[in-house]
């Protein structure tokens, strides 16, 4: 390949302006196609490959791939991230990383900036997908998986750990342990990913042995976060005060309930025993170190990066992914 082209050699060579061949490697318009096609195919005969834009041009990719999180700071979004990171390094591709902030404006933002920079492939990760966030989406022709979370109503492929059947081994496993008045700290009913899901199960897990499903036993919390779990663990104890377990529905509410318990005096497990959900690297950092349910977050990420890679070499949809999960045991919960 012969190098050293500038912009106005491929400009020269297309007869357009400089500004016109500008305009189409920044995909800005003012240009009819057949002019983009002349400066689309001077690029190519002349090599000139000044930075991914004009690349994506003649290739039709641009070599880079999309994560939407509902928040990136979080451990969580962390572990899912270097999964996906490192599957499309290895296949050649880039990241682009966007917090959404679970706001459907600056979701659908970063969804049509995603469409100018031609992004192959988006993973949208562990938030609700909307009937507007979908046409968006399917209007992009680009595959497209989730992960964390799945849709019913709108079918893309998913990867995630089966919500309702980990719950219902976390409480199976507090039943286990001898315990019979198991409390939980959830996030928000009305969320479907991993708020309702998790309820169902702890329910399941109780009915099934056959122990009482009292509402006092439950509190809901508006989300997943530490400060929820400080807030929640008081409001539960005063309506259930004879609790000896309880099931958090994310481990940052489990050690927010183990800092709340030991401001009200209370030795954990000794005197209440707490089992998380998650297995995020804080788990192992609590004092005690934290018994909780692993969802395996770094694997989900690279799996959900490998199955967009497949269907953006296949063209074809893949198989959705259920990951298993398993009890991490550490020192928050005892045997009655």
């Amino acid at each position: 390949m012969i190098m050293g082209y500038t912009i106005k050699d491929v400009a020269k060579k297309a007869n357009v302006s400089i500004a016109t061949v500008s305009r189409v490697l920044n995909n800005a318009g003012g240009y009819s196609k057949a002019t983009e096609e002349r400066v689309v195919k001077a690029i190519r005969d002349l090599g000139y490959q000044p930075n991914a834009v004009a690349r994506s041009l003649i290739n039709n990719k641009s070599n880079t791939v999309a994560l939407l999180f509902p928040e990136v700071s979080s451990q969580f979004s962390a572990r899912i991230l270097k999964g996906a990171e490192g599957t499309a390094n290895r296949f050649g591709s880039s990241v682009i990383v966007c917090n959404t902030s679970s706001h459907g404006t600056r979701t659908m933002k970063y969804l049509q900036l995603l469409s100018e920079k031609r992004v192959d492939g988006i993973i949208f990760v562990s938030e609700l997908m909307t009937e507007e966030y979908y046409t968006k989406l399917v209007s992009m022709d680009i595959p497209v998986v989730l992960a964390a979370t799945e849709s019913y109503l709108f079918p893309f492929p998913f990867v995630k750990v089966d919500d309702q059947h980990a719950a219902f081994t976390a409480t199976h496993y507090l039943i286990r342990k001898g315990h019979k008045r198991i409390g939980m700290i959830s996030g928000s009913q009305d969320d479907s990913i991993a708020g309702e899901p998790r309820i169902t199960g702890y329910q399941k897990a109780l009915a099934a042995h056959g122990l009482p499903l009292n509402e006092a036993d439950i509190v809901s919390a508006k989300g997943f976060s530490f400060k929820d779990g400080v807030d929640s663990l008081p409001i539960l104890l005063e309506k259930a005060p004879d609790l000896t377990a309880i099931f958090a529905a994310s481990d940052e509410i489990a050690i927010g309930a183990i800092s709340a318990a030991y401001k009200m005096g209370l030795n954990i497990p000794q005197d209440l025993s707490i089992i998380g959900y998650d297995n995020l690297p804080i788990a192992e950092m609590s004092i005690p170190p934290l018994t909780t349910v692993e969802q395996p977050l770094e694997g989900m990420g690279s799996i959900a990066a490998e199955m967009l890679f497949s269907m953006m070499q296949s063209g074809e949809k893949v198989e959705s992914r259920i990951m298993p999960h398993k009890i991490i045991e550490r020192e928050t919960v005892r045997s009655l």
